[in-house]
């Protein structure tokens, strides 16, 4: 399956998943499990059948697959996924579309070829970005991918948490023009706490990157998470961190995002606030800025 990758969305004209106008492809699954995650429709690394209540015609059109995943009862629909055999049939006869798959699988030509339509659009310094999940999952589709764009010469950006294998990271860089990688949490423990994972291995990744070659094509991110990434102690063990590895490293802080909330609603997890934080205010990005300036980063 190298040439093949399971992909769960493509975004164009995204301004805000690195420079110019991008197209963004997301591939599915993460190895973390951030429980505030941001795309937690691409957190498992399968296909997956989601029912959309809220477009559903109750045509009973799909209580006539014969695995009887759902039923109609009381005007209602009742949808058992653990039941479903095959996916894609509920999928064509759903009329409305209130059954669909979270994702499909495509190989690097025909992925190439649907990102090479906005290519017009790239000219003025945009390109495609590649993110996730987390694209090292699928560290060879993704190499193959990256290849058909440099061989096009379209500038190549990839999201990482870099919780991945070094190799494998190291056999892609060549073709990635610029590599966001994600520094959420510095301390070991919180870290494993909040995202179920050790950080040991991102660490490591990030410190040999800005010793390499590549150190200018990297640029660190920190998502600002109420209670979590979002404090005084944290942002500045990161930011002094990381100038130590590189004293001209390139951090940039990442405003928290409502907006991900209401897409728990259709998944197996649950969001880390009952009550949902706002977006922080420009005085408040102020203060997060200048706490990671005292490390003497720069910023982007």
């Amino acid at each position: 399956m190298k040439d093949k990758g399971l992909v769960f969305d493509i975004r164009r004209f995204s301004v805000h998943d690195g420079a110019g106008i991008r197209t963004t492809v997301f591939f599915k699954g993460c190895p973390l499990r951030c429980i505030w995650c941001q795309n937690p429709e691409g957190i498992a690394p399968k296909e997956k059948l989601v029912y959309f209540a809220n477009t559903c015609i109750l045509c009973g059109y799909c209580t006539k697959i014969k695995d009887s995943a759902v039923k109609l009862e009381n005007g209602k629909i009742i949808f058992n996924e653990r039941k479903v055999y095959n996916p894609i049939e509920y999928e064509n006869i759903c009329p409305s579309g209130a059954l669909k798959m979270d994702s499909r699988w495509y190989d690097t030509v025909e992925l190439a070829a649907i990102v090479k339509k906005d290519k017009i659009f790239f000219k003025y310094g945009g390109g495609v970005t590649v993110s996730g999940g987390e694209p090292f999952m699928q560290p060879e589709f993704l190499l193959l991918f990256l290849k058909k764009l440099k061989a096009d010469n379209i500038n190549t950006a990839v999201e990482s948490s870099l919780f991945a294998d070094a190799e494998k990271i190291k056999k892609a860089m060549p073709f990635i023009d610029t590599l966001f990688a994600d520094f959420k949490i510095y301390d070991n423990d919180i870290h494993k706490q909040y995202t179920g994972m050790d950080n040991t291995i991102i660490k490591n990744n990030l410190e040999m990157l800005l010793h390499s070659e590549y150190k200018n094509n990297i640029i660190v991110r920190t998502p600002l998470i109420p209670q979590y990434t979002a404090t005084e102690n944290n942002l500045h063990q990161i930011a002094e961190t990381i100038t130590k590895w590189y004293p001209r490293v390139k951090y940039e802080l990442l405003n928290y995002n409502p907006l991900a909330k209401a897409k728990y609603q259709h998944m197996d997890y649950e969001y880390c606030f009952k009550e949902n934080p706002p977006l922080y205010t420009k005085e408040e990005m102020k203060y997060f800025y200048n706490i990671v300036r005292n490390a003497a980063v720069h910023i982007c």
